[in-house]
Parts: structure tokens; sequence; C-alpha cells
């Protein structure tokens, strides 16, 4: 024993043995726990190790944060993120150095992708022996540094004071994303007591758009006939969505919306097309591709959105709403690029724009309105399919009903475009989906966060519904555990179609049907290992029990599974192939004829689903 406490005191490099250290005021590590109570922070996520041990100790006298404590890393980081998302708070996860802080990357690289704010605090070995190879050392800074706003080493206690309070104000400035604090262990356990009271930053006030950008934009919509609004995730990112609302309201134009996107307009709104892209509506689609005017708001033309890019709308002239000057004209040209805070570039546009689209043009987007409406309801998707079996969309469709308030996270596959074509939404903060990265086993912790997020406000009646498909679930399963030790009462709808099911589609229409490496049907009993985890457990395999299934899963106290058996060969339709143009979507019939098939497949090798 003496041997481990003298091996502990060297670590720390100040000589003290952590029974010593615990008895001291002030180090590091508790003035890092001080700092996230006075930024505001009540909830993180984490689990413990070597290195970060004495903030975990820190952690122990201070009651005002509460640790949920996840049962892998990756949960963790995915839990802050769905906690931001569903919040628009900093979310922030702790884990130790080495496979620690390897294990958040995933959900370091998605919250940089959506732009989620999030501050990621990592052990660190001590600098004595950083760059030495050490137990568990691993150079989390440069590892992460492509998929960061910023990252930190602390190399003095004498840096928490100013690091901490820029790594806050940074997540949530301008276009949100992941801070990274890399802490030694020393840097930790060393005296604070001379430390200030900790200050934050807050956050910093956005630019308002330039009056010359906002004359450029109105002259473009004055000349327009037919003009469609191309809405994205920096509408809620830059707390526009009501703003937005009102531009669509006044001004009466047609709109479409990136996955990103939903939900900033109802999807019963009249003037909503529906989702644009690789999986979007028809109307949607089309209606961008014969635009003579697209309104960008908070967009950034990604390629599941344009299809090929050097064909997506082509007659179109391009007005670029985003506070990321980067994004403007980076894969479009914009015709009149206007940066600034989106609420308030809208704010200032509505009124004359409104005024301008009523007039001369009038008749002309009178008519283009109302052919984009018919084709709206003409395309609408249809739920009574045939046959004994689940149908996915409708069951989603149906649920999305019986729980109107709900936010639901989704994990990445088939299902997630289902929820994004079916789901009823009406406020863009209750859709949790991995855009930009894609990242399978997102959906269990990342509805784990939201609901603790409701919680932390007050709001405990919030529903958290948890969509995830065979394949994904798999990824992080082990966070049901987290579910039953926090009570946390979300629901999770499990479609299980015994494959990989996004792979399995795009193999059978762009691969001949060569079916490589998408075989689940070796599935465990899903009931049988949610109730080894405690878990209420539900199965629903025909579509005339599917009614009395729902009612029964958001009737359960507490977390609850419903497993949903469904059918190995449905797809997701409508479908734009690799390198086509969005006007050339794919439905069943034309899925059918084998030669179209056959002569899409030569295109599909550079294009694999996310």
């Amino acid at each position: 024993m003496a041997g481990i406490v003298a091996g502990a005191a060297r670590e720390a490099g100040d000589g003290r043995s952590p029974t010593a250290e615990r008895g001291r005021v002030m180090n590091g590590a508790r003035w890092l726990a001080q700092a996230l109570v006075a930024e505001g922070v009540e909830t993180l996520f984490g689990y413990p190790g070597g290195t970060i041990m004495p903030f975990y100790d820190a952690l122990h006298g201070t009651p005002a944060l509460k640790h949920v404590l996840v049962r892998h890393e990756q949960g963790a980081a995915f839990a802050a993120n769905g906690y931001a998302r569903a919040s628009g708070r900093v979310g922030v996860c702790v884990a130790t150095s080495g496979p620690g802080a390897s294990n958040l990357v995933t959900g370091i690289a998605d919250a940089m992708l959506d732009s989620v704010p999030m501050v990621v605090i990592t052990g660190q070995v001590p600098t004595t022996l950083m760059g030495t190879d050490a137990f568990q050392e691993l150079d989390v800074f440069a590892m992460t540094l492509p998929m960061v706003k910023h990252s930190f080493i602390a190399r003095s206690v004498d840096d928490l004071p100013t690091m901490v309070a820029e790594a806050f104000r940074l997540a949530r400035s301008g276009r949100p994303g992941p801070v990274l604090i890399d802490l030694p262990k020393d840097v930790q356990m060393a005296d604070a007591t001379h430390l200030p009271a900790y200050a934050s930053l807050g956050r910093d006030p956005a630019e308002p758009p330039k009056d010359a950008s906002l004359h450029e934009a109105l002259a473009l919509v004055s000349q327009a006939q037919r003009p469609v609004v191309y809405g994205g995730g920096g509408i809620v990112l830059g707390e526009a969505v009501q703003a937005f609302r009102t531009f669509v309201d006044a001004t009466q134009i047609p709109t479409v919306l990136t996955l990103k996107g939903l939900g900033a307009l109802p999807t019963a709104h009249p003037l909503n097309l529906g989702m644009l892209g690789m999986h979007g509506s028809r109307a949607a689609n089309l209606a961008v591709q014969e635009a003579d005017l697209l309104i960008v708001v908070g967009a950034r033309f990604d390629d599941r959105a344009t299809g090929k890019l050097a064909e997506f709308a082509p007659h179109a002239r391009v007005v670029h709403m985003d506070i990321d000057a980067a994004e403007i004209g980076k894969l479009r040209h914009a015709d009149a690029g206007v940066r600034g805070d989106i609420a308030t570039t809208l704010t200032k546009l509505t009124l004359p724009c409104a005024a301008h689209l009523h007039g001369r043009h009038g008749p002309a987007r009178k008519a283009w309105r109302a052919q984009c409406q018919q084709r709206a309801r003409q395309w609408a998707a249809r739920y009574d399919a045939p046959g004994e079996g689940v149908y996915a969309p409708a069951l989603l469709k149906r649920l999305s009903e019986l729980a109107p308030r709900a936010t639901v996270a989704c994990d990445v596959g088939q299902h997630q475009m289902w929820v994004a074509q079916h789901w009823r939404l009406s406020q863009p903060r209750a859709h949790l989906t991995s855009g930009g990265l894609g990242a399978m086993g997102f959906g269990l912790p990342a509805a784990m966060g939201a609901q603790i997020a409701f919680e932390e406000c007050g709001d405990r009646g919030a529903q958290v519904i948890c969509v995830s498909g065979d394949g994904s679930i798999m990824m992080n399963i082990q966070e049901l555990a987290t579910f039953k030790r926090y009570r946390l009462p979300v629901k999770i709808v499990l479609l299980d179609n015994q494959a990989l099911g996004m792979v399995r589609q795009w193999q059978e229409l762009f691969f001949e049907k060569r079916y490589s490496e998408i075989d689940l049907s070796d599935n465990p009993d899903f009931a049988a290992v949610a109730a080894a985890f405690g878990i209420q457990a539900l199965h629903v395999d025909r579509a005339a029990d599917v009614e009395a299934a729902l009612q029964a899963l958001l009737a359960a106290d507490g977390p609850a599974l419903l497993h949903v058996a469904i059918d190995t060969a449905a797809n997701v339709w409508p479908l734009v192939p690799p390198n086509r143009c969005n006007a050339e979507m794919l439905d069943p019939d034309a899925a059918r004829d084998a030669d179209a098939a056959t002569s899409l497949s030569k295109d599909a090798a550079h294009a694999l689903p996310a």
C-alpha cells in the first residue's frame, strides 16, 4: 500500500498523497467544478478513470453539479450532444485520457458537423510525463484538431480562468460547436487558492447584416416569379424560428427544409413542401429544380440535399443568409450573400419582401404557389400499405400523432429517413438526428441527454422517444443500464428488419443485389435484452396490433421498449440515385425496372450511404 501511495504522490507532481490532497482548501479540479457551476452547468455526462480522478474527487463535494454515469464514453459525448440540441444550452462531457478520450471522438465530430455547442473535458497524464508515451497518454489535442472549434491544453493551473471562460464563449457564440479542454493530472491537483472567482464571458452578440447585402437580396426577390425558401439547421441555431415563420407567412413563398431544418415550419403548414434531397419529397425537389430564386436560410448546400450539385436548381439565382461567412458561396455561388444574425436578417426583409412579392409579379407568383401546393397534395405519402405486416412509415406517423409534443431522437439508417419523412413535427428542437456525420449509435444516448435536459428545467412530463434500428441500437445498447439507473422515461421504438437496411437497399438498387455483410438475422431477442436491463418490453409484428402497442408503450411507467418486426425488403422512397439531379427520383415502379437499376449501379461506388 505504501508503494501505491508514494507512486500516486509522485504522479501528482507536488509531493502530496491523494489523502493529503483531499484536505486542501482548493485545487485546480475543485476550482474547475465551481467554475462549471458559475457558468450555469447543472448536468454533465462522463466516465471516470486515472487521470481525471482529481476532478471526480472534486465532484464528490459539489452537489450543484449532477453527474450522469454512462456505460461508455461515446454515450457521454452523444448524451451531451442530445442535451445541447434539445435545450440550446452547452452540453458538457468528461472522460479520462487515452481510451476515454478517444471514445469521445465520434460524438465530438458529430457536434462539429451539426454545429452543436459542447465543452469536452478530458484528463491527461501529468505535464512531466507528456510526450513520453506514458500509460494511457494520447495526444487528444492533435487528434481532435480538425473536429473542434478550438482546443486547449492547460499547462498550469493559472491557465484555467481564461481557458474555461473562452471554451464556453466559443462553444455557444457565432456558429456553435465543440471545444476541448485537456487537463493534465498535476494541473488538476495544483494549488488554486490564488485563482480569482470564475467570470463567464457569456456569448458574443451576433453581428447584424449589412444594409447593402439586404438591398441586394431584396432586389433579387422583387424580380422572382418562382421563388422557393430553402431552410436549414441554422434557423434553430440562430434562434430564428419565429422570424422564419413570420417571413414565410408574410411572403407566402413555398418552402422546403433540410434534414436539420425540419420543424422550422410545422409539417402541416400549407407552404411546407417537405424535405428536399436524396430522400426528400417530389414536391420539394421539383419546386427547387424549377425555381428562379432560392432564398437559402441557414443551410449549407449539403450533398444529401443537393444531389448532383452542377444540376441543382439550374434556373435559380441565390440569396444566401448565414451567420458563417465561410458557408456563403462555398458550394454554390450566392448572387446575394447576407452574412449576420439570421433572425435580424429575416425580420428586416419580411415586410419589404412581402410588399414586392404581392406587387408586379403577384399573379405569376400566385400561380407558382398553387402549382407547388397541388403537387404536394398529389404526391403526399400514402399509408394504406397492403398486407398484414407492420408498415413503418404508418407506425411512425401514428406515433407522432399520439405524442404530438414528443421529442424524437433517431439513430441512422432507413428508420432515420422514415422519421424525417413521416413524423409530424412542430418544433425543430423536437427532432434530434445525426445529420452531417450520420453516426449509428446516436439515438439512445441523445434521447438520454434530451430527457435529462427537460427534467433539469422542471418539465418532468416531457416525452422523449428514441427511434432506432436493429443495427444502430447494438452500437450503444449498454446505455439501457443508464436509462434504468436514472429512471429516464424514454420510450424506445426499435424497427427490426434483421438487416443493415439502408446498405441492403443500396446493394439491391445499385450493386445488382450483391448483398454483402448486411445480414442481421441472428439478432438477439431484443425484448429479452431489455428485460435483462430491467426495462419493460413489448412486441408487435401485425399492422392490426400497432395502435394498441403504441398506446401501451406511451402509457408505460418509466423507460420501455417496443420491438417492431418489419419486412427485410422494405425500402425508403423516393430516392435520388447517386450522381443524379434531384428531379430524377426513383420510386418503387422505377426501381423494379431492372435496366434502370443496372445503369444506375455504375454511378454508385463513390457515393455509399451514410
